[in-house]
């Protein structure tokens, strides 16, 4: 496809074609997506649509076939356009020398002549292959405009070659405009060579990822895998034994190795940097998160923004409007007298206007914004997402698994004097045998201690557990444990340091497990989520970005403060469920706020479905992931005010493509029709119309590359 026109064209195809429901082309990927019934419809059928339209589609296999079959087509095609490129610069430079540096000679004329022809018919041919053939299907696109200016001024030298008489009969020269034909093909070819060279940039961050993809294993769920020091891991899984630092980079974007040892997740495309371990394996090929992350940078950088389908609108007449225009020129010339420079305008309008920075303007800028966001962890899902991201002024943040880790930890424990180590031994003994959640976050504050026996272990629901250790009945739990067992409150026999802490702990937001028998309380554990290293970090960027930042959790008050107060949120809501999540968004949104929702659990895919912009953190479920339009892979809360910048950045240049898009055919076209030729009293000459239009579309993607940086 050379413009945007030609998506246009593609996409008219595929969306008439029956069972087709929805069709995307991006004319910076070359790329297509279709939602189609297989019932109905084919892959098959709808390479056929597009080739009636002209052009051709690959459906290779899987996506991963397809993608590398694309791969060598564009390769092919960069190889055949540079030596068609090296070739007509070479032949359209000896006519311009030949013809402007030197005096006439014999047969000049004719040499130019066949100078010219190779650069026109062979390395032009292009031109005529897809412009000719839309116009027979009821269209026209780019290369229509440059067949019909290269043609014009090809077959006019010709006629005044070998028919001078009929212009001499009238009192005019017959001059030759072979060296237009020539460097217009040139400066063209010039242009799409440096184009597409810029546009293979822009999709390096694809690139890239797959390359990260390792041999398929032999290995398969279930099964345990040695990975040795320097492997990049071929399967997502578990470590079962051993341990290693492992570079996760290319999926978190964070540059610092992750220790790994059991119990810990690894995926596929990462590198075992220092040590073996053994993977039990959970995900492989094209289920494992690599994969997952390329389908969706691939889904994301081929979907078009708002802002495009304006642009679309106006590629879809655009040239018609400019053959229109340049017919319209060569009639007023002629009124005036002059045929020769009615030509030369009309070639020169022809040749200058160009849809394909106006094609370019947008999707070059979104595949490099999708693209930065990849390679810092930031997933992406669409381009209505990016888009979506700077307008966003409110920001709500599940507090666990968000602001916190999401694993509560023993932070703070008072112990009964008398027989600290020995109690220690019992709490681990009775804690071990328990599967509750919290009750690994206190053996994990033990380790060390003894395992001693215990009889009648038994859990009581939403309270604690108890079990007889040494012929004593010990009990562990929370308060309402406390005091089913003992009505009158703490026993008269409890230490003053454990009863002394119990109430401050409890307003300070902790959660106490409290360990005690008949008699007495021998300790008291305080729990806490930890803040992430980055959350405070990340609220101050969110806040200091004029961002509304509100705290949502289903925690008690007391806990949801103490998280609020080490931030710096002021807008809380505790014990929410997750209906009222999702109604807080709804809340805001009725205020006229663009409400961003982060969020990590089941519970919060309601709220993240709610907002303007769903982000899920990467470390949390499947659903809430699927929900969200973003995904911040390594749970890093500091990457929202990356993607709001990112956000803020590629609109920026979109706004600057299509405004030097728009502004360059506006003032180029008249020029090229002759408006400022009576101050002037000369014409713009078509090859420095072809030259000026190469131009505009190699800075359009130029400046969309700087987002790279």
């Amino acid at each position: 496809m050379g413009c945007a026109a030609c998506v246009a064209r593609v996409e008219s195809a595929l969306k008439t074609t029956r069972g087709v429901s929805r069709a995307q082309v991006s004319l910076a990927s070359n790329s297509a997506q279709v939602d189609y019934d297989p019932s109905v419809t084919s892959p098959g059928q709808l390479q056929q649509a597009v080739r009636e339209a002209g052009y051709d589609l690959i459906v290779d296999g899987s996506d991963d076939e397809a993608e590398s079959s694309a791969e060598i087509a564009r390769q092919d095609a960069w190889r055949v356009l540079k030596q068609d490129t090296i070739l007509a610069c070479v032949l359209a430079g000896l006519v311009m020398l030949l013809g402007m540096g030197f005096r006439d000679f014999p047969f000049k004329g004719y040499v130019l002549w066949a100078l010219a022809t190779p650069v026109v018919c062979w390395c032009g041919r292009r031109f005529f292959q897809a412009g000719f053939p839309a116009v027979r299907h009821g269209s026209a696109n780019m290369d229509t405009l440059v067949a019909l200016s290269v043609s014009i001024s090809y077959l006019f030298s010709i006629f005044n070659l070998l028919f001078p008489a009929v212009w001499i009969s009238r009192g005019m020269e017959p001059h030759l405009y072979f060296e237009s034909a020539t460097m217009i093909v040139a400066f063209i070819l010039i242009g799409r060579l440096l184009e597409e060279r810029a546009k293979h940039s822009t999709t390096a961050a694809i690139r890239a990822l797959m390359g990260l993809q390792p041999k398929a294993p032999s290995a398969w769920p279930g099964e345990d895998l040695l990975v040795r020091p320097g492997e990049r891991l071929a399967v997502d899984g578990v470590v079962v034994e051993g341990g290693s630092y492992v570079d996760e980079s290319m999926l978190t974007g964070e540059p610092v190795p992750a220790l790994k040892q059991p119990g810990a997740r690894v995926y596929a495309g990462t590198i075992n940097q220092n040590g073996a371990m053994t993977v039990r394996v959970e995900k492989v090929g094209g289920d494992t998160l690599l994969s997952a992350i390329i389908r969706m940078v691939r889904d994301a950088q081929g979907s078009k923004a708002p802002i495009q389908r304006t642009v679309d609108r106006i590629a879809a007449v655009f040239v018609p409007v400019i053959i229109g225009v340049s017919l319209l020129t060569l009639l007023v010339w002629c009124l005036l007298g002059e045929v020769t420079m009615g030509l030369l305008a009309m070639v020169a309008v022809l040749v200058i206007a160009c849809p394909c920075s106006l094609g370019l303007a947008t999707p070059t800028a979104i595949i490099a914004g999708i693209g930065k966001g990849a390679s810092q962890g930031i997933l992406i899902k669409d381009a209505e997402s990016l888009q979506t991201a700077r307008r966003i002024d409110a920001v709500v943040l599940d507090k666990t698994g968000t602001l916190t880790e999401g694993k509560p930890s023993v932070v703070e424990s008072v112990w009964d004097p008398e027989d600290a180590a020995g109690l220690r031994d019992v709490l681990y003994s009775l804690e071990h045998r328990s599967d509750h959640p919290l009750a690994a976050s206190v053996c994990a504050s033990l380790q060390g201690c003894d395992l001693l026996d215990v009889d009648g272990f038994e859990t009581v629901l939403g309270k604690g557990i108890q079990g007889r250790v040494g012929g004593t009945m010990f009990y562990v739990g929370n308060k309402e444990f406390l005091h089913e067992v003992h009505p009158e409150g703490i026993p008269d026999g409890t230490s003053p340091m454990v009863a002394d802490c119990i109430g401050p702990w409890v307003e300070a937001g902790y959660t106490i497990i409290l360990l005690f028998d008949a008699e007495k309380v021998y300790a008291v554990l305080a729990l806490a989520d930890d803040l992430k290293d980055s959350s405070v970090l990340a609220v101050r960027q969110l806040q200091s970005m004029g961002l509304a930042v509100h705290m949502l959790t289903g925690d008690n008050e007391a806990a949801a403060r103490r998280t609020a107060d080490q931030t710096g949120i002021t807008s809380v809501r505790a014990g929410v469920l997750p209906q009222d999540k999702a109604l807080y968004v709804k809340e805001l949104q009725a205020s006229g706020k663009r409400v961003a929702m982060v969020g990590d659990g089941i519970n919060d895919s309601a709220a993240l479905a709610q907002a303007d912009l769903g982000v899920a953190m990467g470390g949390g479920s499947d659903i809430a992931i699927d929900t969200a339009q973003v995904t911040i892979v390594s749970s890093d809360l500091s990457k929202l005010a990356d993607l709001v910048r990112l956000s803020r950045r590629t609109v920026v240049v979109i706004r600057e493509n299509l405004f030097w898009a728009f502004c360059y055919n506006v003032l180029a076209v008249p020029v090229a029709a002759g408006v400022l030729y009576p101050w002037t009293g000369r014409l713009l000459s078509p090859m420095l119309a072809a030259a000026c239009m190469a131009l505009s579309s190699v800075c359009v993607v130029t400046n969309s590359l700087r987002l790279r940086k």
